[in-house]
């Protein structure tokens, strides 16, 4: 049991001390583009997930973090059914069109013009798209859960600090 409290309060000092952001930041602090006039290029759908049709993808990057573990990406798709791999945590905001979604378990919904909706990282789910679909992507990488762990514990701590701070202060 003492090997955990010393390892616990190891990982939050080190964590403490540790910056918010590992790497300098490079590139301009806003990027900002219309969505509805930026520059698709292809971005085929893996030709064995394609259930019916001949869907075709086409995306653009439209911005990425410093560490490359999350970007915002617009992309549109014109009328099909094919399954998809999520390979990163991803929220969606259908701009145009409309979506059937299936989900591995079975569940449906469709997802129109205004809609917002989370697919986590690791999962597959089926689209139907019966005319086009055009959408803004955010994709974020998920941490391995050691990293997850100590960066949850940092939060907590930072908070804990934060409230006994201010308190003594009042």
């Amino acid at each position: 049991m003492a090997w955990k409290l010393m390892f616990a309060s190891a990982v939050l000092a080190v964590a403490r001390t540790m910056p918010r952001v590992f790497v300098a930041p490079q590139g301009p602090a806003v990027v900002s583009d219309n969505a509805m006039e930026m520059e698709l290029k292809p971005a085929p759908i893996n030709p064995d997930w394609v259930l019916d049709g001949n869907p075709q993808a086409r995306s653009s990057e439209q911005s990425a973090s410093t560490d490359g573990a999350a970007y915002t990406a617009i992309w549109d798709c014109t009328a099909g059914t094919f399954r998809w791999y999520f390979g990163w945590d991803e929220t969606v905001y259908i701009l145009e069109g409309e979506v059937h979604v299936t989900d591995a378990d079975g569940g449906t919904r469709t997802l129109r013009a205004g809609d917002v909706a989370y697919f986590r990282g690791g999962t597959w789910a089926t689209w139907k798209i019966e005319n086009y679909l055009r959408k803004v992507a955010f994709m974020r990488r998920t941490l391995p859960a050691p990293a997850s762990f100590i960066y949850r514990a940092s939060d907590a701590a930072r908070r804990r600090l934060g409230r006994r701070k201010s308190g003594a202060l009042n």
